[in-house]
Order: structure tokens, then C-alpha cells, then sequence
């Protein structure tokens, strides 16, 4: 199943975007999935299914199952459980409402999932927050500790402290398998990103991070949108120059990205599905999925040396830094930071040395003989 998740600048008109991209492939006979927070009149219907998040009442069950999953440890303690209707949805809530609904999207029975994001530094936040959850399980509770919880009755009773209680290992494998099931989904062949930008002096500039951000983790950006267009020709002096500006701007961005596709202004706020209709970009099954690959390069015979090639479309050396920390590269690009698990064969080598070639960032490793595989 093809998923497009859909963000861009605050204000850009990306949510407008996501409906129009997922009603113009629901009449062209595809079955559909929205996922917005929007509570616009998109009815269902017509192979048209909107799923709208609830980042309170997701809160709430949430909240409520883990209390009373922990309910004799709570007793333990004396604590006084929370009531449904006590309870506010804290921080955060919105971020793993969202996720869920993007787990839940994917095992739909639909043949497209469009998924309309929030603006672009909380998106690109909300997609790294499975990885960096898993990694913070495993190292606060490793997996392989839960094999001797059989023991920890007797263990507590010769120490003469408490163990870990048992739920509390039970929460954290069922908190790894829902982060592994949304990180699968964000990870998959069939997930991309369309961007939607209103031609501007910070367009290009978010373009550039955007990327940037998106590679990092591994995403591909299927095509970008330029939206709210003003009409090219208008004898009105001050709608002229507002345009030449505008149009100046959009000439950038043709520049900067290989598919671009350009969404005129309608001169009012879209009032219904025929508004919307004039908005559909392109069909996204006419656009190839792009795959981002970080191959590692066999040059053993020539250099002796393995060499790992990560894409980082517009990045510059000045802010770019890498450290090697046990089985992962510790990889900071800007104001993106990423732990990124090694491959299997490099972490039988040591790192010698990096370089930055037009975006791609080509770390070079060496095998340590006393870990690799002597050949006959």
C-alpha cells in the first residue's frame, strides 16, 4: 500500500492539500484513507474513509489501561487511581495519537493512506520519536534482563529489596511492539513525503532543511508542492508586483527539486469538494517512489576498506559530525541528530575516516582482524 504523509510550511496549506490529493484519487476509483485533525465537511464515501485523530481521548484510554494494567503495584504504594473524567491530556498526547493513527492506517484495507502532518519541525520530530523511544527502552530496560524475572522473587527475598515488577517489563515489550509496528510503517517501500510550500522568502530555505531532516531518517520526498499561486498576468500595480515576487521565489524552488507541481490560488479559502477538485496534484501513481539506499561499498581489494554511503542532500561540512559509540554512528547534520545502527559487517570494523561529496557522506571502515573472518 502506497502512503504520502503530507506537511510543509505552517500556514502553506497543507491540510487543504491532503484532502485534495485523497478525494481526487477516491473518485478516480482507488480506496482511500485520510488521516487529519482537520474537522472540515469531507464526508465518507466513494472509497473516501477519514480517520481523525483524538489526542485527548486516546490520552485517556491510554492513561486508564496503563493504571489499571499496574493496578497492584499502584496499591502497593497507596496511590489513589485517576477517574475517566478527571483526566487531561498532557504534552505530547497529540504526537502518539498521531502515530497510532498512522499504525492503524496502514493496516487498513485501502489501497492509498494519505496522512496530513504537522507543519514541518514538529512532522520531522513526531517521525524520528519511534526510533529514538526503542533506543531508550533497550538501554533503561534491556530486553535480555526480563529472561531471569523468574528469579526475581527469590533474588528480592536473599537481597532484601524490591525487583522490578513484572508489568513494568510487560509495558515495555508491549511499548517496543507498537513503536516496531509505526517505525516499520514510517520505514516501508511505499512511504513518502510531499511537501507543501507557499512560494516565499523561506520556501527554499525550508526546502533545504526539510530534506536534510528527512534523509537522515531514511525518507524519500516524492514531490513538492507549490500552492496558492496568484495569477500570472494582472493589470492591478500592486497584485503585479506581489506576483513577480512570488514568482521569483517559485523559479528558486524549480531549481532546487526535481518535481514540482504548482496550485493556483483560488482568491478564497476552499468551500467544498469542487474547490477541492481544482487542487489535486498530480495522481500519485504516476510519480515513481523514490528509494533512499545507504549502500556499503565492498573496496577491500583495492583500499582494504569498507565504505558506508549515507545521503545528506544539502548538507556542509561545517555542521556536519560524526561519532562511533559501540554498534551505532552517533550522526549530527545541522540541527538534526540521529543514532543510527550500524550494518552487521561494519561493526567488526573500526571507522578511519569520512568525507562529504556532494551530499553524499562517504564513512570509511576498516575491519579489525581480530573480529573479521580470516579468509583461507
Amino acid at each position: 500500500m502506497r502512503i504520502i504523509l503530507v506537511t510543509g510550511l505552517g500556514g502553506a496549506g497543507r491540510t487543504t492539500v491532503a484532502a485534495a490529493t485523497a478525494l481526487a484519487e477516491a473518485r478516480a476509483g482507488r480506496r482511500v484513507l485520510l488521516v487529519t485533525e482537520d474537522t472540515g465537511p469531507l464526508p465518507d464515501g466513494d472509497g473516501l474513509r477519514v480517520l481523525r485523530p483524538e489526542p485527548a481521548a486516546d490520552f485517556r484510554r491510554e492513561f486508564l489501561a496503563l493504571q489499571a494494567r499496574s493496578g497492584a503495584a499502584l496499591d502497593l504504594l497507596g496511590a489513589a487511581p485517576f477517574e475517566d473524567a478527571e483526566l487531561t491530556e498532557l504534552p505530547g498526547s497529540r504526537s502518539f495519537a498521531l502515530l497510532r493513527a498512522l499504525r492503524d492506517a496502514a493496516g487498513g484495507d485501502h489501497d492509498l493512506a494519505v496522512v496530513d502532518l504537522p507543519p514541518l519541525p514538529e512532522a520531522l520530530a513526531v517521525l524520528a520519536l519511534p526510533e529514538q523511544l526503542r533506543r531508550y527502552l533497550r538501554r533503561l530496560l534491556p530486553p535480555e534482563r526480563q529472561a531471569a524475572r523468574a528469579l526475581r522473587p527469590m533474588l528480592a527475598q536473599l537481597a532484601g529489596v524490591p525487583m522490578p515488577a513484572q508489568w513494568l517489563y510487560e509495558t515495555t515489550a508491549r511499548w517496543e511492539a507498537e513503536l516496531a509496528a509505526v517505525q516499520d510503517v514510517v520505514d516501508g517501500p511505499g512511504t513518502t513525503v510531499r511537501l507543501v510550500l507557499e512560494p516565499g522568502p523561506a520556501a527554499t530555505r525550508a526546502l533545504r532543511t526539510a530534506r536534510l531532516g528527512l534523509a537522515l531518517q531514511g525518507l524519500a520526498v516524492d514531490a513538492v508542492v507549490a500552492n496558492r499561486l496568484l495569477p500570472a498576468a494582472s493589470e492591478d500595480p500592486w497584485l503585479a508586483g506581489l506576483t513577480a515576487e512570488q514568482h521569483r521565489h517559485l523559479a528558486e524552488l524549480r531549481t532546487a527539486t526535481d518535481v514540482l507541481y504548482e496550485l493556483p490560488h483560488l482568491g478564497r479559502d476552499p468551500r467544498g469538494t469542487e474547490d477541492l477538485a481544482l487542487l489535486a496534484p498530480v495522481r500519485p501513481d504516476t510519480l515513481p517512489v523514490p528509494v533512499p539506499e545507504w549502500p556499503v561499498e565492498d573496496r577491500r581489494a583495492e583500499d582494504g576498506v569498507l565504505v558506508w554511503h549515507i545521503s545528506l542532500p544539502g548538507a556542509v561540512k561545517e555542521d556536519l559530525s560524526l561519532v562511533r559509540r559501540g554498534d551505532e554512528l552517533l550522526l549530527t547534520v545541522g540541527p538534526f541528530r540521529r543514532n543510527i545502527p550500524l550494518p552487521g559487517a561494519l561493526r567488526r570494523c573500526t571507522v578511519t575516516g569520512a568525507g562529504l561529496v556532494d551530499g553524499d557522506l562517504r564513512v570509511r571502515f576498516t575491519p579489525d582482524p581480530g573480529l573479521w573472518p580470516r579468509t583461507p
